[in-house]
C-alpha cells in the first residue's frame, strides 16, 4: 500500500489521544501528515538528485463549545495522559481570553471511515532514470540552436499521506503529482528566457508532454528576443488557459475566501446573489471540482472535497471555506481548509480554481478581434479583495490585427482594473478547457499551498500596459 507506513503504525495513538482530551473537549480531531517530494534537475554543467519540501507531524484542533484551538508536534507516541495534559495547558492561556476568543458554533463530526488512494507510476523509475530522462532533455534543447546558451530540465514528483481522526472519522488518502519543467536561456541580441511547465498525476505523461513540447520552448523563445512593450491603452484581449486561470485566481479566488468575509476584508461578501460577471460567465473552485495538483479527497479539516461553483451564470452565488470560517457564518464548510503545514493554522484557501467552457470556437474569438491581443502564460498577480481591483501580468502577448494572429509580440504585458468591469465585459467563452497545475499561492505574503487554475479561451477588454 502507498500510504505512509508511519502514518498507518500511528492509526491507534491518534485514537486514544483524541479519546483522552474529549473529556474536556467538546471536539478533538488529528490530522497526521507526511509528505514527501524529489527534485531531479540537469543543464548544461550539472546534474543533480535531492529531497525537496516536506513535512512529518501532528496538528490537534480541539472545540470547547465556545473556540477553537489548535496544538502541532512531530510526535504523538508515549503517555496519552501526559501529552493531553501538555495540551490543555498549552492551549489555557488562549482561553484566559474570556470574551475576546472568537465564537464559533459547534462542530458537527459525522461518521465516516474511508482509506482513499489515487495510484501513479512513481514507483516505476529509479532516480537514475529520472535524472537521464533530464539530461537528455537538457541536451535535446541545446542541439536545436547554437543561441540557446543553457538549458535547464527539471522532474519534481511529490506524494502526500494524510490521517484524520476524530471521534467518529477514521479518514486516510495518499495521492501524488509531478510536475516537468523545460527552460532556455537564449541569445539573439537580447537575453531571454522561455518555459515549458508540464503536470500530471504519473510520471511517464509528464514526460510525453514536455518532450513533446521542445520545439515550442525554442521558437518562443526566438520570438521574445524580438518582442516590443506594449503601448499602454484598453483593447479587445484574448485570453489562453494559463491567464484565464490567473484572471479566475485573483479576481475570485482570494476575494471568495470566506475567512476574509469573517473579517470584512472582501466586498465579495457583501454581492452574494448580484451580477459580478457576463451572464455567460460560470466559474468554480474545488479539490473534486477536477484532477490536478490540488486535488484531494478531504481536507485539512477532515471535509470531503468538493465541487463548489462560485459563478454562476454571471451571479455570484458561493465562497470557499475551512471548518472555522464555516462555523462563524453558520455555513456548511466547502472543503477547502488548507494548512502551509503542520505547524501552521488552516485557512480558507483555493484548490483548483477555473472558469467553465463556453460555446465559442477559438478562431472565431480571433477573428472577431479588429485590434487587440492574445495573451499569454501567467507570470505573476495580485488583487485587493476589499475594493476589488486586479492586476495580472502575462509573459507575453501576440498582437492581434484585422482578425489574425501577428508575428508582433509584446512582453511583458500588465492586465490591470475593476474585478466587476473586467469580469462583465466577457463577449466569449471558447469551448476548450485545461488547467494548470504549477504554481503555489500564499495567503497574503506567507501560508503556501499548491494550487491550480485555468479554463477555456476569454474575449474581455481590459487596460493593458
Amino acid at each position: 500500500m502507498p500510504f505512509s507506513a508511519y502514518l498507518d503504525s500511528v492509526r491507534q495513538d491518534c485514537r486514544q489521544l483524541v479519546e483522552e482530551l474529549g473529556h474536556g473537549f467538546d471536539y478533538v480531531s488529528v490530522l497526521g501528515t507526511d509528505v514527501r517530494e524529489a527534485i531531479y534537475r540537469a543543464d548544461r554543467k550539472s546534474s543533480a538528485a535531492q529531497d525537496g519540501a516536506g513535512e512529518c507531524g501532528f496538528v490537534i484542533k480541539m472545540h470547547d463549545g465556545r473556540s477553537f484551538y489548535e496544538y502541532s508536534c512531530d510526535d504523538i507516541s508515549g503517555d496519552k495522559k501526559k501529552l493531553a495534559s501538555k495540551i490543555t495547558a498549552a492551549v489555557a492561556t488562549d482561553a484566559s481570553l474570556g470574551d475576546r476568543r472568537i465564537c464559533t458554533a459547534a462542530v458537527k463530526d459525522e461518521p465516516m471511515q474511508r482509506d482513499f488512494v489515487r495510484e501513479n507510476d512513481f514507483s516505476s523509475y529509479t532516480d537514475e532514470q529520472l535524472l537521464d530522462v533530464c539530461k537528455d532533455v537538457s541536451a535535446e534543447l541545446l542541439a536545436k540552436s547554437d543561441k540557446v546558451l543553457n538549458a535547464l530540465a527539471m522532474i519534481r514528483p511529490y506524494t502526500v499521506s494524510k490521517l484524520f481522526v476524530s471521534k467518529n472519522r477514521e479518514l486516510s488518502q495518499y495521492y501524488g503529482w509531478v510536475n516537468g519543467y523545460a527552460v532556455v536561456i537564449y541569445n539573439d541580441g537580447k537575453l531571454v528566457q522561455a518555459r515549458r511547465i508540464e503536470g500530471a498525476g504519473n510520471i511517464a505523461e509528464v514526460i510525453e508532454k514536455v518532450k513533446a513540447g521542445l520545439d515550442g520552448v525554442v521558437d518562443l523563445a526566438s520570438h521574445l528576443t524580438k518582442a516590443q512593450p506594449i503601448k499602454p491603452g484598453v483593447y479587445d484581449v484574448i485570453t489562453d488557459s494559463s491567464i484565464t486561470g490567473l484572471i479566475a485566481h485573483e479576481a475570485f479566488g482570494h476575494g471568495v475566501e470566506m475567512d476574509q468575509f469573517v473579517k470584512d476584508r472582501a466586498m465579495a461578501k457583501n454581492c452574494v446573489g448580484q451580477y459580478v460577471a457576463s451572464p455567460i460567465t460560470n466559474m468554480h473552485d474545488g479539490a473534486a471540482a477536477t484532477h490536478s495538483v490540488a486535488s484531494y479527497f478531504f481536507d485539512d479539516d477532515g471535509v470531503p472535497a468538493h465541487d463548489t461553483q462560485i459563478i454562476k451564470n454571471g451571479v455570484l452565488v458561493a465562497g470557499l471555506s475551512d471548518l472555522a470560517s464555516a462555523t462563524q457564518l453558520g455555513t456548511e464548510p466547502t472543503g477547502n481548509g488548507r494548512r502551509d503545514s503542520y505547524k501552521r493554522k488552516a485557512y480558507s484557501r483555493m484548490t483548483n480554481t477555473f472558469f467553465s467552457p463556453g460555446k465559442d470556437k477559438l478562431e472565431d474569438m480571433i477573428a472577431s478581434v479588429k485590434h487587440g491581443y492574445m495573451l499569454f502564460e501567467t507570470n505573476n498577480g495580485m488583487e485587493d479583495p476589499k475594493n476589488w481591483q486586479i492586476q495580472c501580468t502575462a509573459e507575453y502577448g501576440i498582437e492581434i490585427v484585422d482578425g489574425k494572429l501577428t508575428e508582433n509580440y509584446v512582453s511583458p504585458v500588465v492586465m490591470s482594473g475593476s474585478v466587476p468591469e473586467l469580469l462583465k465585459s466577457i463577449s466569449m467563452i471558447s469551448d476548450s478547457f485545461e488547467v494548470h497545475g504549477s504554481g503555489f499561492c500564499g495567503k497574503g505574503y506567507k501560508e503556501w499551498v499548491r494550487v491550480s487554475d485555468g479554463g477555456p479561451n476569454l474575449k474581455v477588454r481590459v487596460k493593458l500596459g
